[in-house]
This record gives structure tokens, sequence and C-alpha cells, in this order.
């Protein structure tokens, strides 16, 4: 899993992948200077970033990825409790699997296990166009 990470935003913000199947992904971020906003909270969008993150990675475990990939297609959150420190933990679980879409659950914890973010990710799955 590190190999998908590597020279990406998800390793830029030092997000890492706890657990990976096809019915369930974990991923960690840390809360720091890379995940703050201006006030020292963590910043929403890197709680989406994770959250999307975990569901994209779920999508592309139900796939055969020789034909086809998974890419966001739409993401909403609801930011529960800030946080000004520690690591987030992202769990996403699949309320559907399409052959053309996947929604995906994910409830992002912190380390008191205190709900931080609830979203929901749709992932188009479609394509993977080769390589030049």
């Amino acid at each position: 899993m590190d190999e998908l990470l590597h020279n990406t935003l998800m390793e830029h913000l030092g997000m890492q992948v706890v657990e990976a199947t096809p019915d369930k992904v974990v991923m960690t971020m840390p809360v720091d200077s890379r995940t703050h906003q201006p006030m020292g909270l963590l910043h929403g969008g890197a709680s989406v970033a994770l959250a999307e993150s975990a569901a994209s990675l779920g999508s592309l475990l139900n796939v055969n990825t020789d034909e086809k990939t998974a890419v966001g297609l739409e993401i909403n959150a609801n930011h529960i409790r800030s946080a000004r420190e520690g690591i987030v933990t992202a769990v996403a679980t699949p309320v559907h699997r399409g052959a053309t879409t996947m929604v995906w659950d994910i409830r992002i914890t912190n380390e008191r296990n205190q709900l931080v973010c609830i979203s929901r990710c749709t992932v188009a799955i479609i394509a993977r166009k080769p390589t030049r």
C-alpha cells in the first residue's frame, strides 16, 4: 500500500493505511502543521481528503484494476468536533458497490474514539486508460 501513497497528497499529509479490505478501509492522519487551518485546528479539507482517500482505496479493492479504476465523483462531510493535535482515524465501509459507482460511509474519530467528521463519498468506476 505504501507505494500507492508515494509522491501523493496522501503521503504529504502523513496518511497511513492501517487496514485495507474490500469491506473496510482504515487510514490514519496526523493533526499537525500539515493538516491545520490558520487557527491551529484540523482543516476540514484535510478531513475530506482523508475520507475520499479511504473510499477510493476501498473502491479499488473491489474492482479488477487491470481493467478499471476508481475516481471520486462526489463527497460531503459534516465536521462534528475539532482537533488540534494527535492522530485521526478514518473507517470507510461500503454502502453500495455497483458496476459504475460505489458509495462509502466514512467516520473519522480522534484518539479518544470521539467522532470528528462523518462523510459520504460516491466513487465512479471507470475504464483504466493505457499508460504511455
